[in-house]
């Protein structure tokens, strides 16, 4: 409780401030400008990691739970034997639990999967392409092991893909991406934070001797240091607000999600996502406020 109560009035002292201990540290000058400059700056890197992060985790997931539901079956079978083999498979997965739909891809959808590698004028028809199936799973899904066995007794060239291969890669880019988002946040909140303390410091040895009078006047150091802590503390509220709001204006003007999932189109924040860059500020504020004490108390304690 008493720790409770210390941090309780700590904070309401430093957002009421001294009028006679803020004259301490000089209302302008380059300090001021690199605190403000430097939370801006930062503010407005963390704000695109952060979307960064947000962004690719969404496009990984929806990407993931896509491939979760819809499994491919390949049927590689001679000219004469394909028809037979694909109504094959369509007879075992109509008998099959767990499975929604099923559709045989047709060539216009088959010449348009392959576009891409081989080009718009692809003859497929003269090619021994695969035919393709496609199936939709249920949210329950049908025993794989079980389909797999069936397929392979009553359609022997057919081989079924549930996509797995595809899905854990699309999870682990997501859970570094993240990492390395939240790693960049981190790195963002040092920088800031070591940046601040180097102007704290220059701040304070510029007013050595202002300091040296209020000691003999009796001025406490921890009364001293106040001064910079809110001097500073509202200096990096103040530039990060500013350089989250301009990272959020930027935001605004990248471009939305494409429906074809395109990873440089969904960059921006979605819903209630928009909410999160509002904490920037508030956590600027919290390093600067820690990294000025500390700088403030030790440098105190090195003037004689």
């Amino acid at each position: 409780m008493n720790r409770l109560s210390a941090l309780i009035n700590n904070i309401r002292d430093l957002m009421q401030g001294d009028l006679t201990a803020d004259s301490v540290v000089p209302p302008s000058g380059y300090t001021a400008n690199l605190t403000t400059f430097t939370a801006g700056a930062m503010a407005f890197l963390a704000v695109f990691a952060l979307a960064l992060s947000l962004a690719t985790g969404r496009l990984a997931d929806r990407w993931s739970d896509e491939l979760a539901r819809t499994t491919t079956i390949r049927i590689s079978a001679p000219e004469g034997q394909m028809q037979a083999q694909l109504d094959a498979v369509i007879n075992v997965l109509n008998t099959t639990s767990g499975i929604e739909s099923s559709s045989v891809m047709s060539d216009e959808a088959q010449r348009r999967l392959l576009e891409p590698w081989f080009g718009p004028d692809l003859p497929i028809e003269t090619l021994p392409i695969p035919r393709l199936v496609e199936v939709i799973e249920k949210d329950s899904g049908p025993d794989m092991e079980g389909l797999r066995l069936r397929l392979s007794a009553e359609a022997p060239g057919a081989v079924l893909d549930d996509h797995t291969r595809w899905r854990r890669p699309l999870v682990n880019a997501a859970q570094r991406l993240r990492t390395l988002g939240t790693f960049s946040i981190l790195l963002i909140m040092g920088a800031t934070a070591a940046m601040i303390t180097l102007a704290a410091q220059s701040a304070l040895a510029a007013n050595g001797q202002v300091i040296s009078v209020l000691r003999l006047v009796g001025a406490r150091d921890v009364y001293i240091a106040r001064a910079f802590v809110r001097r500073f503390t509202v200096r990096a509220l103040l530039g990060a607000a500013v350089g989250t709001g301009l990272g959020m204006v930027a935001m605004v003007f990248l471009p939305s999600a494409a429906e074809e999932g395109a990873f440089l189109t969904g960059l921006g924040f979605q819903g209630w996502h928009w909410l999160i860059p509002a904490l920037i500020p508030p956590l600027a504020a919290i390093v600067a406020f820690w990294a000025t004490r500390g700088a403030a108390l030790r440098a105190l304690a090195r003037i004689s």
